[in-house]
């Protein structure tokens, strides 16, 4: 089972981004996939956390999830007051959501960390900074279980079609720039 944590602000998607990511892997991906938030009366802007689980086979856990393989970072500002390494496995992935290189986060050769200027793409795509779905594109390129087709599929089927084109551009280009190196793989 891969479990993956995604750590945003309210309001900035990151919720989505788990949901897309569990309709790509069942829907789309011959997966099991739960996808779930974690959040309560937060306002908007607050610290938020999304989950998603994917498996080939039924999941029948339906708790937090406490100890993952990945954890995407939507808001960078978000590592001053939380600890997102947290529970992420030994040999697991942490991708962030920044300008810096890799190295200025990794403390430790337990994990992997990847960084991608997503606040850009979004802006010069989405014309807003609202990064989960370039984050998405992201995880997509480092992850093994999922395939772009089929996020760009999940955008399809679950976004308003004034959304759709945008969005699959930026999944597009983040999972590109990643894949090719351009931006901190």
């Amino acid at each position: 089972m891969k479990e993956i944590r995604w750590h945003g602000r309210g309001g900035h998607g990151g919720f989505t981004a788990a949901r897309l990511l569990g309709m790509a892997a069942s829907v789309y991906g011959n997966y099991y996939a739960q996808a779930f938030p974690s959040f309560g009366p937060e306002r908007r802007g607050a610290p938020v956390l999304g989950f998603t689980r994917v498996d080939n086979k039924p999941i029948h856990d339906h708790s937090k999830v406490y100890t993952c393989d990945y954890v995407v970072v939507l808001d960078e500002s978000l590592l001053e007051t939380i600890d997102v390494k947290e529970g992420l496995k030994k040999g697991g992935t942490l991708l962030i959501n920044s300008i810096l290189s890799p190295d200025k986060f990794k403390d430790s050769e337990d994990y992997n960390v990847h960084t991608i200027d997503a606040t850009s793409l979004a802006l010069e795509v989405l014309g807003v900074p609202v990064t989960n779905t370039a984050m998405l594109g992201a995880l997509v390129a480092v992850a093994d279980f999922v395939s772009l087709e089929a996020v760009l599929q999940a955008i399809e089927r679950s976004m308003p079609k004034e959304l759709q084109e945008k969005n699959k551009k930026v999944v597009k280009m983040a999972y590109e720039k990643l894949r090719e190196g351009k931006i901190h793989a």
